[in-house]
This record gives structure tokens, sequence and C-alpha cells, in this order.
């Protein structure tokens, strides 16, 4: 009856039962994998977005496939301060980052067709491929004092049904940036193979200034730059995202055109969202200096604490808001979390949730509460010890 794209493997695995008899039976949790930004104690500007919220122009329904043209300016000035000039018609609206994917493998992949995809990274990949009948192929992330692309195992990765390179810029959990010579690197693979760049940028703003160069700047290889309110404004309950199409200017011009059908088929996002972009998007600077200053505030807390406990390291860190911990690798990092839980209390996440090829991973949310995050950095710690 069902689709053979859609058997997965659906038992929770023991991690996740784990934590749901401990919550079940109320006890008390430090969770230090929370990436939810509305429920970590930051202060939103209510009034001010629930006001844009009420503009009576939401009522009506303007079906522009790409979104409104006031939506599209506002994103255009955001990618203004970021030190790109995109025009709104290079800009595609979408509900979510995981639909903008959705358009992407649609307008590029036939069905079994390779995407590739850097390992480790964000878990959510494989079902957003699987789902539209697209087949992932992984390539290294190295670590040497700092994360860097394996350009060997990319290429070993491409086949003939390759069609694009999935880049997430800063990386979910690793929180490396590409940079600049692995652009020019990855370009030149594009021109060679035909392929096209999609790159994610949901976390570009958590990094420091310099760090922060946006992919919606490339104009060699086809290039869909990705980013939405999720992170950058930190409403993930709002479902406002986009794409940006860069790149030569006849492959561009054909990528929207093709992209303006698919986006006309999904229909145009919802309009009381679009016309309150511009002020969730204003919004964002007060949100992001509060949760800036936690992550720094957490991340100096995780270093200190580290001082006492050689055994663990803090990998570098680029930007986002996660830090990965190496830790003594005794056992699995399934059978670690669990007993973190069972006999501390804390939630933390595996490596091998993100992909990692080795045991000895923990991956940390820096916008957890700081009195939380310090007690819980407390608990792992004597855990490992």
């Amino acid at each position: 009856m069902f689709a053979s794209r859609t058997g997965w493997n659906l038992q929770p695995n023991r991690f996740t039962q784990t934590l749901e008899r401990l919550r079940n039976s109320g006890s008390e949790l430090l969770d230090l994998s929370a990436s939810n930004p509305t429920l970590s104690g930051f202060h939103y500007d209510g009034s001010r977005i629930l006001s844009a919220l009420a503009s009576p122009q939401g009522l009506q329904y303007q079906p522009v496939p790409f979104g409104m043209e006031s939506a599209r300016n506002a994103v255009a000035e955001y990618y203004l301060e970021n030190g790109s000039r995109i025009s709104p018609s290079q800009i595609v609206l979408t509900t979510s980052t995981s639909e903008a994917y959705t358009y992407c493998f649609r307008l590029l992949c036939d069905p079994g067709d390779d995407v590739l995809i850097a390992r480790p990274s964000y878990p959510l990949f494989d079902l957003l491929a699987g789902i539209q009948d697209v087949n992932l192929r992984s390539f290294s992330l190295i670590y040497d004092h700092g994360w860097q692309i394996d350009f060997h195992s990319l290429e070993q990765a491409i086949t003939s049904r390759t069609r694009a390179i999935v880049l997430v810029h800063p990386n979910n959990p690793t929180g490396s940036f590409v940079k600049p010579d692995e652009l020019e690197q990855l370009n030149r693979i594009c021109e060679r193979h035909d392929l096209a760049l999609i790159c994610d940028e949901v976390f570009l703003d958590y990094a420091p200034g310099p760090a922060r160069k946006s992919f919606s700047g490339n104009d060699r290889a086809l290039t869909f730059t990705l980013s939405g309110l999720s992170k950058i404004a930190g409403l993930p309950q709002m479902k406002a995202a986009w794409i940006v199409v860069t790149g030569r200017e006849e492959v561009k011009q054909a990528a929207i055109a093709r992209l303006e059908v698919i986006a006309d088929t999904y229909l145009s996002m919802n309009a009381p969202v679009q016309h309150a972009l511009s002020a969730m998007l204003e919004s964002r600077h007060a949100l992001q200096r509060q949760m800036m200053e936690r992550i720094q505030i957490n991340l100096a807390e995780l270093d200190r604490q580290l001082l006492d406990n050689p055994q663990c390291v803090r990998l570098t860190l680029e930007g986002g808001w996660y830090a990965v911990l190496r830790i003594p690798a005794h056992g699995s990092d399934e059978d670690f979390v669990v007993r973190l839980l069972e006999e501390h209390g804390v939630i933390a996440h595996p490596g091998h949730f993100f992909d990692f090829e080795a045991d000895g991973y923990l991956i940390l949310s820096l916008i957890t509460p700081q009195n939380e995050f310090r007690e819980g950095v407390r608990r792992i710690l004597t855990s490992v010890s």
C-alpha cells in the first residue's frame, strides 16, 4: 500500500526510549541539546512582531509564485547589509528551508540522481533526499587544527548521476565555514562536472564579522543560497525562508524560469508573514545580540571547566551555536549518552546522530540557559571522570 521511500525504521532508539521514560516519570533533566530559541529564555519584541502580522493586507490573497515584491525586497536588504547586492528577481520565498531543498532537488534531479553532502552534518538531509527520490553520497570533513573539506573524498563521490553539492555554511554541528580557497576549488569542480552548489546559511549570522561571507555573492557555479527566519531571527514558528539564485547569467535565468513553475505549483507562502517579513528581519538584531552574548558566555564556561579536565577537548568553533566535545571513547556514544541521562540527568546528543565516523563525540547547544549549561557541563565532565 505504501511507497518504498517511506519505509523508514520508526522504532525509537535506546536514547529516545530512555529520555521518554525519564520525562514521563517526572525526572528533572538538564537539556544541553536545546535548539529552539523561542523556549530558551530570550526576550522578543512581541508587540512589534504581532502588530506586523495584523496588517489588513494579510487578508488578501496574491498568488505571486516567488512571493510578494515587498517581502523579497526585505530579503534583498538583509543581504545588502551582509555585503551582497541581490535583485529581488533572484529571490524565491518558501515556507521553510526544507521546502527550499525540495525546490532545488526537484529542479536539479531526476529520480535516482545523486547529491553530495558533507559528513558530519545535520541528519535531516537523509529524509529530505529520500522523500524526493534523490540519493545522498557523502564526502568527509576532516579535523586538523580546524575543519576542512576532504576534496579527495569529494571527487571520489562524484558519479555520472551527481547533480549538486550541498554545503552548510557554517556547518551544523561542526561550526566550520567554507574557506575562500575551498570555494575556489568547489567552483572548479562544479564547472568541470556541470554541478550546482546548494548552500544552507541558516547559521551565518552567528559568527564574527570577517567569517560571515555569504555564498550569495558566488557568480561562477550555479548557486542556490538558502536561509530563513528560523535561525537568523529565532522565529521557527513563522515559517518563512528563501532561495537566492546566482551564477552565470544564462544558466541562472534558466534556473529562475524553471523555479517559477515549481513555486507556482506549490502556491505562494502565507500572506500575513510576507507582509510582516521586513519587521521580523529587523527584529533579528536585538535577538542576535542576546544569543551571541549567551553563546560566548557558555563557550567561555565550557573552556573554563575543560582546563581541569584535559581528557576532554573542545574542537575549534568558527560559527553557529553548537560545540563539539571530544571525550574518551571507552564505549559507544549511545552508551555514554544513555548513562548520562540515567545517572546524571543531562541530555546531550551523541556524535553518531550527526554521522561522526567514530565514537567519542558529544554535541552541546550553546543557547542553553547559562545556569543549566554550567551545571550540565559539570555533570558531563564528572561522568567522563
